[in-house]
This record gives structure tokens, C-alpha cells and sequence, in this order.
């Protein structure tokens, strides 16, 4: 199914994140890194290349000392950060409603699954 790849994609809990971090503006490397909690490097390399091959994020190399990086969304990039901010501001509005149902379902689950 080509929509379930396109979907595992984007809505990775990585690319959301970096897609999150880049709209704003462009960032280095080092700036993603710092601004996506818990993100290993080897993870974040694999979400942008992924981004990149999907359309959504550039990748500028500027010749210098160390060379220097940025990643930037790319129109298509922009497009998907928009239901992403929506779905972000869902999951935080309805943060509460979630966690206590989370804490009624934990509360009455037997300890061990079968």
C-alpha cells in the first residue's frame, strides 16, 4: 500500500518533531539535535534523509570549516506541517481527558498480559 508507507513516514514520532523544529526556519544539524529530546544522531540522520527522499525537507551544504548544514522544509514540507501543528494542538487540549483515561484503564488491567 503506497499511502500506509507514505504515512509511516511522516508520522514517525521523529519526523513529526523535526518537521515541528523546521517550521519556523532553517536549523543546522546541531540546532535539531538539541531541540528534539532524546533524538540519537544516528536517528536524526536517518529521519532527515527520509524527510529529504520524501520531498519535504533540503539539505544545503555551505562550503567552509567545518562545512556547515542546514535543513530546510520544503514547500511540500510546509504543507504537511500545517495538520501536524492542528493534530499537536488537539493532543495537547485533550492531554488531561487522555491521561485519565489511560489511568482508569491502567488502574483495572490485570498486571500481567495474557
Amino acid at each position: 500500500m503506497r499511502v500506509s508507507r507514505v504515512l509511516s513516514s511522516i508520522a514517525g514520532k521523529w519526523s513529526v518533531l523535526v518537521v515541528m523544529l523546521l517550521r519556523e526556519q532553517p536549523r543546522r544539524f546541531s540546532e535539531l539535535k538539541h531541540g528534539v529530546d532524546g533524538i540519537s544522531q544516528r536517528m536524526l540522520t536517518r529521519t532527515l534523509r527520509n524527510l529529504e527522499r520524501d520531498g519535504l525537507v533540503t539539505r544545503t551544504v555551505t562550503p567552509s570549516i567545518p562545512p556547515r548544514v542546514d535543513y530546510a522544509l520544503t514547500e511540500l514540507g510546509h504543507s504537511l506541517a500545517e495538520p501536524i501543528q492542528t493534530l499537536g494542538l488537539w493532543a495537547f487540549r485533550h492531554l488531561a481527558q487522555i491521561e485519565a483515561a489511560q489511568a482508569r484503564y491502567d488502574a483495572k488491567a490485570p498486571s500481567s498480559e495474557s
